[in-house]
């Protein structure tokens, strides 16, 4: 029986020193020699202070500020614990709607969003502003939900919206690969952006065209609303 059970204590010993320290360690320590930036969170930092990250978006609502896709994330409500409240970007809880295309629910609130849209800029509306990433996490808009929101950023803060696209198209990444999507960046990186150009404080244009793989809007590049709220969602399963 000893000659059994020695064998399979060395092996566990074994394995989860390989695996539980050895692997994660030597990972760890690889990742933070070649890799340090994105090792460590993809950190955005100002004046010294973490104000976000490139790979989670933020909420943003102030029309000086260029607005990123609807988030689907909550929280637990703090005066129920039995119900959840609406936290847009909550890192913690990563989640998409689970609506289907024909819920009620979903319906209202993308003909909700899309009034208000169509009230600043009565141009086609791209679809990402008013569908929601499988992840409710997503920082990436499209060029075209940038230029969509120049007008408004302009005119929020008084400068040309020349200078404004001009600046969307400079924070615009090329494609990693050939049938990827072009995708706008994190919105909190185009506030640093523009404050190196004429202290432009635009706090969410980052414009990336995504290093993720192609399951992003291909087909479907803008929607018209309100009047047949003709949604690609089956295009639209981005994460």
């Amino acid at each position: 029986m000893l000659a059994q059970i020695r064998p399979a204590i060395v092996m566990i010993v074994l394995m989860t020193a390989l695996t539980g320290l050895a692997y994660p360690l030597a990972m760890t320590g690889l990742a933070q020699l070649i890799f340090p930036y994105q090792a460590n969170g993809s950190l955005i930092e100002k004046d010294g202070k973490v104000i976000g990250s490139e790979l989670i978006g933020q909420t943003f609502a102030d029309p000086k500020y260029f607005h990123g896709r609807p988030s689907a994330t909550t929280d637990t409500d703090p005066n129920d614990a039995t119900k959840t409240v609406s936290v847009p970007y909550n890192a913690a809880n990563s989640s998409g709607s689970n609506l289907a295309p024909t819920s009620q629910a979903l319906i209202d609130r993308v003909k909700d969003d899309t009034g208000k849209l169509q009230a600043e800029n009565n141009a086609k509306i791209p679809v990402d502003l008013v569908t929601i990433s499988a992840s409710g996490l997503d920082p990436d808009i499209t060029p075209a939900a940038a230029l969509f929101q120049v007008p408004r950023v302009a005119k929020a803060r008084g400068i040309a919206e020349d200078r404004l696209r001009q600046l969307v198209e400079e924070k615009t990444d090329g494609r990693s690969w050939s049938c990827e999507p072009l995708t706008e960046k994190a919105p909190v990186q185009a506030r640093l952006a523009a404050r190196r150009r004429r202290s432009i404080d635009v706090s969410t244009l980052a414009v990336r065209r995504s290093d993720r793989p192609a399951r992003r809007i291909n087909s479907f590049q803008t929607v018209s609303l309100p009047s047949d709220l003709k949604l690609a969602y089956n295009a639209t399963s981005s994460g």
